[in-house]
């Protein structure tokens, strides 16, 4: 086993990882890439049916894309953020989103997530930020803005 893949199996073991994304064949690869590293996912395919997740299940981290049908990913997270820290209000989130201008970061980091990646993302990077934005139980935080 590589050292890259045992530092990420490592970081992301047992973590519950929150996926939105309405591509069905991106959000197929997003999942693979994070159970490879060892994340636990539950997926959606668009903001609303994430925000009833939310409601049901508490994850770790929420990643989501920004631009969904109906409602977009600037909906779902002005709505997580309004919910109480024991409903998941305070959940770590990042964006992983083909939007790449200056803007798009600063407006993605105004609405609420920590952390905005372009597409196509790079797997590691996106392991990467979710570890770094986790706070584990078993040890001391290790969440940090990006």
């Amino acid at each position: 086993m590589s050292r890259r893949k045992q530092r990420f199996q490592t970081a992301l073991a047992g973590v519950h990882v929150l996926l939105v994304e309405d591509e069905p064949d991106c959000l197929d690869m997003l999942r693979a890439v994070f159970e490879y590293c060892g994340a636990l996912v539950t997926g959606a395919l668009s903001a609303e049916e994430a925000l009833n997740v939310m409601r049901r299940v508490k994850p770790d981290v929420l990643v989501s894309d920004v631009m969904m049908p109906d409602r977009d990913g600037y909906w779902l997270i002005r709505r997580v953020r309004a919910l109480s820290a024991e409903e998941g209000g305070e959940i770590p989130a990042i964006v992983v989103t083909a939007l790449a201008y200056r803007a798009d970061r600063e407006r993605v980091l105004s609405e609420g997530f920590q952390a905005h990646l372009t597409k196509p993302v790079d797997p590691w990077e996106l392991c990467g930020a979710v570890s770094k934005l986790v706070k584990r139980p078993d040890g001391p935080s290790s969440a940090s803005s990006q």
